[in-house]
């Protein structure tokens, strides 16, 4: 009896341990871990407060909801989430997103347009929670690479062309269609202020200054930690925001020159309250959430397993879902939105020598004191500031070398690469990234359904078998070996069929085909069907069909069908040796 009630405590204290993992981490906490995590959770804290700023000004909202969404949902997850280095909050991708849909619904600054943007985060928490219970992590690999790529490249360039208004002193209407922006900047510039230009550019100089200038200045100083200096370079926006908010306070510059700024934010921590919206005005809602939720997870989880592999960590893909969407449900109840991990701020935590979740603990401290305290200091924060600090936060999601790395390897992915960056600049992100999707998965059927074949001979004196066409190997005129590099499907078994028939045309003498089958790990419906018309027909002409090196589940399923019966279990070989001397025989030339 003992024995049966504590297996079920184990169980359940195992599954625990798994859904909320700092259970594991945070009663084992060792001292010697602290002075990395504080210095960590600082300096992340530094970098996030002007950052959740300039995105929440990128979403259309008040900056203190930037603020409102890197406290609960960044402690929140600390305590659920896989990785212990990750930085979650807002980001400009998810940003981006927020202003160029929810605009639609709602004038950007209003109360509605934050009520629709908290429920955007609560939908989007009830998805990646109710993916990761379903363990569908693996469903976001259908987006590839290149798709990937091209997708942020474009939508950082959307991005940034979004922020020239705020660098030049203009307006500009919220939009997600590039030559919808680049219409109205160019009948904006001739209002361009010219004193927002000069703190635009001091602010990107001082911003370049910090990211590439200081590194190299505290290398030289054989003394000095590494890890230190990577995180002090990485506190530029921190001292622009100071630096920007002193001029323009000490010379007046908001009221003089007409500098924007970003006026009286509220001081204090966020309430627990729902969006003030009814239930029906959340339904259009969920397609964007959708696209919201599976862009959040994969920023979250390739940041999360980069990080992880330096540390030789696990990260667990479904865990990950639903750490991640309880801290949307936590955004979405505290005024905040939709959020992601920051691959900016996680590689701050990680090289400032964060060890564990408490560094993120600790950075909600922060962030929460100067919510508190400090919102008063920013009320001369020029916009132009934080447009620089999103620019250039955003310039390392583009990467324009891939398109030429690919073409030189695959053309087909670098199709899709260039497809889908195209798509997004000119019809918008949701749809944009649908075409790349629908590009990569039509390019995967175009290219499975043209396999690759070979006839095969084997080495001389040995049991290997090779291409004809690449090596010097021994053939039977009447036997043809044919390997098939792929999986029968519906989509290639017709041409599979054709090519047999054709080669077989091609050899009066055949008399006995073997399909090596070691690179087929599926054989659908459709293909299964067209096997046993290829067989009869083939029959027909006076060949004999043979399978050899057939793996073992593809096996067990063709043990139940009439086309393995019909074949006759004696036509099934291990190896292709063993076919390669059964129809050696001088008894089966003929």
């Amino acid at each position: 009896m003992k024995n049966t009630a504590v297996k079920p405590l184990t169980t359940f204290l195992s599954w625990l341990k798994r859904r909320v993992p700092a259970i594991d981490w945070l009663p084992h906490y060792k001292r010697k871990h602290l002075p990395g995590d504080a210095l960590a959770g600082v300096i992340v804290a530094t970098l996030l407060i002007p950052q959740a700023m300039a995105y929440a000004l990128l979403a259309g909202l008040p900056p203190q909801v930037g603020l409102y969404a890197s406290l609960l949902p960044l402690a929140v997850y600390a305590l659920l989430g896989s990785s212990r280095f990750l930085s979650v909050g807002p980001s400009a991708l998810l940003s981006l997103l927020i202003v160029t849909q929810v605009a639609a619904l709602a004038e950007p600054g209003s109360s509605r347009y934050l009520a629709f943007a908290m429920a955007t985060a609560l939908i989007v928490g009830v998805m990646q929670i109710a993916m990761g219970a379903a363990q569908v992590g693996v469903l976001t690999n259908f987006l590839s690479q290149p798709v990937l790529s091209g997708f942020t490249s474009a939508a950082a360039c959307l991005i940034a062309l979004s922020q020239v208004k705020h660098l030049l002193g203009v307006p500009l209407p919220p939009t997600d269609h590039l030559h919808e922006l680049l219409g109205e900047l160019a009948r904006a510039v001739p209002q361009t202020r010219w004193p927002t230009v000069a703190i635009s550019t001091a602010s990107v100089l001082l911003l370049l200054a910090f990211q590439h200038l200081l590194p190299r200045v505290l290398a030289r100083w054989k003394t000095f930690p590494a890890a230190l200096a990577q995180s002090l370079s990485k506190s530029g926006p921190i001292v622009v925001v100071i630096v920007g908010t002193a001029i323009v306070a000490a010379f007046h510059l908001g009221a003089r020159n007409g500098i924007s700024i970003i006026g009286e934010i509220p001081s204090g921590l966020p309430r627990f309250a729902l969006p003030a919206l009814a239930v029906s005005e959340f339904l259009p809602l969920i397609p964007l959430a959708f696209t919201v939720s599976v862009i959040g997870f994969l920023e979250n989880i390739s940041v999360a397993k980069s990080l992880a592999a330096k540390r030789r960590q696990k990260v667990d893909s479904n865990q990950e879902f639903i750490a991640l969407g309880a801290a949307n449900i936590a955004a979405g109840v505290t005024g905040g939105y939709p959020v992601s991990g920051s691959f900016a701020r996680s590689m701050v935590n990680f090289t400032a020598g964060a060890n564990t979740g408490f560094a993120s603990i600790i950075t909600v401290a922060v962030v929460g004191v100067a919510a508190l305290f400090l919102m008063p200091l920013f009320h001369h924060l020029p916009q132009a500031v934080l447009a620089a600090i999103i620019i250039l936060a955003i310039t390392g999601l583009m990467d324009f070398g891939m398109p030429r790395r690919l073409w030189r390897y695959n053309k087909a992915d670098a199709t899709a690469l260039i497809l889908t960056f195209l798509a997004v600049l000119a019809v918008g992100i949701t749809k944009g990234i649908l075409i790349g999707v629908a590009s990569t998965i039509i390019l995967h059927l175009w290219r499975t359904s043209r396999p690759h074949m070979a006839v095969v001979g084997r080495v001389p004196n040995t049991g290997h078998f090779r291409n004809v066409q690449r090596h010097e190997v021994q053939t039977l005129p009447h036997v043809l070996l044919l390997r098939i590099d792929e999986s029968l499907y519906f989509a290639n078994a017709k041409y599979i069929q054709d090519y047999v028939l054709c080669a077989a045309a091609d050899r009066p003498e055949l008399r006995h085909l073997v399909l090596i089958c070691n690179a087929i790990n599926f054989i659908d419906a459709s293909a299964l069907e067209t096997l046993t018309d290829l067989r009869t027909r083939i029959q027909d002409a006076g060949i004999e069909l043979y399978l050899t090196e057939v793996k073992g589940p593809v096996l067990d399923r063709l043990a139940d069908t009439e086309f393995l019966e019909q074949l006759g279990s004696e036509r099934v070989f291990l190896t292709t040796e063993d076919a390669y001397e059964k129809l050696a025989s001088p008894h089966l030339q003929q």
